[in-house]
């Protein structure tokens, strides 16, 4: 289905035809109509499924169409980060560019003064809409700062994302004080209690909508290492030595392991750059910039940027320990394989972690192909399961002690996905139906 099949005005439509979107996702095809027809919405949906736009565009098409005041905050979208919030906002910018009379104020933390004193002045003027962190945008309220009373629309995007991140409160708090005939939309990657009964709480006879809930993308080339703790930074060593490997994401839970690999990284003269919690808000988005841009080739993060970053190239997501929910490790790894390309997703599991692995090797309902450690680490643990899975024969052959008797190598499937990259590279003069904001 088409944007043009739908009754979003001729503004929008002409941005998306400038920005070359023309066939719709199906989440994008399943919410634009309820939402223009003014009904609740919970969508259930990972990221790269285009649900920025399946929200965005027909709120942003009403707004044009007019009727809604021109001096109050007509719609707000909440965001769990910092990160994402300047993800909306861009694609804000994009899809509004002929929208003459729509404003919009981004609202988040970690910004000098001078920041705070801008967000106060389109808040007070009535902006349209603001894209908001839930901490930032209290803070305005107490401080008098913004009205919501004349509110239309109420957006929450990664709903799990901010539960997980202690924010229930403040949304609720939030909630209060908006009128009762708001349109309330809902995105969330999962549907767990917690989230299903903030739903209840907040959204009236909703629709819903759940599309491809948490699988990775077919074309990422999933596997692992089986190995003790100190191995973990030889492997690191020996993926990278041959100085080849671009556009690489590594993901560790804790910050510190951030700044040890880091540190070995540029031992080995990699151009890399990390980004923890640590960092103020200018080096993060400093850091961002420079990834994005290609001038840093390897990203070493914290779970901040395993969701809601639009970075289509990205060849190989490196897991430097096991997300203890099978949920993150399908957003990390969905960082890799977009637009279209192919990608390579490498797991470190411990003897700590193999739990949890084998967790998502259930969830995903196949086995994960067990490398074998490169030379001179010596012998891993054996990997031991927590119940019997599935599919005890994977791609590589029956394995035994974790580890495979045939397949490709590492190297070989990073050098594949290389060349994907390069090959939709030399065609990016060409217009390509994508999900919108990629998100």
């Amino acid at each position: 289905m088409t944007f043009e099949e739908t009754y979003l005005n001729d503004n929008i439509l002409d941005a998306l035809y400038d920005m070359h979107f023309e066939e719709m996702t199906p989440i994008q095809e399943r919410c634009i109509p309820e939402i223009l027809d003014g009904r609740d919405l919970i969508g259930v949906a990972q990221t790269g499924t285009g649900k920025t736009a399946a929200y965005l565009l027909p709120i942003l098409s009403m707004l044009d169409d007019g009727g809604f005041p021109k001096d109050a905050v007509n719609c707000i979208v909440m965001s769990p980060t910092r990160e994402l919030a300047q993800q909306i906002d861009q694609a804000m910018q994009g899809f509004g560019y002929y929208l003459d009379g729509i404003s919009s104020v981004p609202v988040y933390g970690g910004n000098d003064g001078s920041r705070f004193d801008q967000e106060m002045k389109g808040l007070k003027m009535g902006a349209d809409v603001i894209i908001a962190t839930p901490g930032r945008l209290l803070s305005h309220i107490r401080m008098g700062h913004v009205d919501l009373s004349r509110l239309s629309f109420f957006v929450l995007d990664e709903a799990d994302r901010m539960l997980d991140m202690g924010f229930s409160d403040d949304i609720l708090s939030i909630a209060k004080l908006l009128p009762k005939d708001h349109q309330t939309i809902m995105f969330s990657a999962t549907m767990p209690d917690k989230i299903q009964q903030l739903a209840r709480t907040l959204l009236y006879n909703p629709v819903e909508v759940k599309i491809a809930v948490s699988k990775p993308a077919e074309k990422i080339q999933q596997s692992a290492y089986v190995c003790y703790e100190p191995q973990k930074l030889g492997i690191i060593r020996h993926l990278f030595k041959a100085g080849e490997l671009q556009r690489v994401i590594i993901f560790s839970g804790k910050k510190d392991k951030v700044k040890d690999i880091t540190r070995e990284l540029k031992r080995m003269n990699i151009n890399c750059a990390p980004m923890h919690s640590d960092l103020s808000q200018a080096e993060r988005d400093d850091v961002m910039y420079r990834f994005k841009a290609g001038q840093v080739d390897v990203l070493v993060a914290t779970d901040i940027v395993s969701r809601g970053i639009d970075i289509d190239d990205i060849l190989c997501v490196i897991n430097y320990d096991v997300p203890h929910d099978a949920e993150d490790y399908v957003h990390r790894i969905g960082r890799t394989a977009r637009a279209q390309r192919d990608g390579v997703a490498i797991t470190f599991v411990s003897e700590q972690d193999m739990r949890y692995f084998a967790d998502i090797e259930r969830f995903l309902e196949r086995d994960i192909q067990k490398n074998v450690l490169p030379e001179g680490l010596g012998e891993g643990p054996v990997y031991k399961t927590a119940a019997p899975r599935k599919n005890s024969r994977g791609r590589g052959g029956r394995k035994r002690n974790g580890k495979p008797q045939h397949g490709k190598s590492q190297q070989d499937k990073v050098q594949n996905a290389k060349s994907q990259h390069n090959k939709h590279h030399h065609r990016r003069g060409k217009p390509q139906n994508k999900p919108a904001a990629g998100n």
